[in-house]
């Protein structure tokens, strides 16, 4: 069961649980072997409900800190899923009944676990120092652009200082290629941007999201962990969009007892 999660390393406090799930050690077959917790890339739903159940599961028994697991007399955790738009929407975490359109989500309500999906995008988790506030947030280029990161860091009432933040599987510019419509649309926000994009021999760009996600975030004084690994390059343990096209995707999580 390991394989199938990735913690975030990184010093949040020690009642914050994050984590990302890998490819591995699920149930779906073919193109979404196997850990595919998505509902709308076509997989057998059934496969999708274990493979939920399965994450469920993990999360329910492998809690950070003993101490905290025994405090509590109720162990009820409940996953916050989202329908993600692309857009710059954060959202306070809410029971779940129906789906949310949005891409991001906040808590401040101990064991409410929020969940961000994505299979080459950028899942961005986040907490403060006091281990009482949490985010998750999914940014793709279009994300990024419209400000889903600063409108996750404004859902905190604190300032940002306070804030850390996990950067998980991603794609990495060596094989995030884009067109000039995508460097003129960054360059057009902030000409500083250049610095994250390289032409290359195609007269396109290989776009470093993952850098300019950190800079965004490190701009608001929010330290920044994670970034270091790759959604393309890693096909064993990783779901790809742009890779394969047709496939699964991973969940990135965060909650606090």
């Amino acid at each position: 069961m390991g394989d199938s999660f990735i913690h975030a390393d990184w010093a949040a406090p020690k009642n914050v649980n994050a984590l990302v799930t890998t490819r591995a050690g699920g149930f779906s077959q073919g193109v979404y072997a196997s850990f595919n917790l998505a509902h709308h890339v076509d997989d057998e739903q059934a496969m999708v409900e274990k493979n939920r159940r399965k994450l469920e599961s993990h999360i329910r028994q492998n809690r950070n800190i003993k101490q905290y697991r025994e405090r509590r007399s109720d162990n009820s955790i409940s996953l916050f899923w989202l329908d993600q738009i692309h857009s710059n929407r954060c959202v306070r975490w809410e029971t779940p009944s129906c789906l949310v359109s949005a891409d991001a989500s906040y808590s401040s309500g101990s064991n409410q676990v929020c969940v961000v999906m994505t299979a080459d995008c950028l899942p961005i988790l986040l907490t403060n120092s006091r281990g009482n506030w949490v985010a998750a947030c999914h940014a793709g280029w279009r994300g990024l652009a419209n400000g889903v990161i600063e409108n996750t860091i404004a859902c905190y009432s604190g300032p940002a200082s306070d804030l850390m933040a996990w950067i998980g599987p991603a794609i990495s510019q060596p094989y995030f290629e884009v067109g000039a419509e995508v460097y003129d649309q960054f360059i057009a926000l902030n000409a500083e941007h250049e610095l994250f994009f390289e032409p290359n021999s195609r007269h396109r760009f290989q776009f470093d999201f993952i850098g300019l996600a950190r800079h965004k975030l490190s701009e608001a004084g929010i330290q920044v962990f994670g970034g270091k690994h790759c959604s393309f390059a890693d096909d064993k343990r990783f779901f790809s969009y742009r890779r394969d096209g047709q496939t699964g995707r991973m969940a990135s999580m965060i909650w606090f007892e």
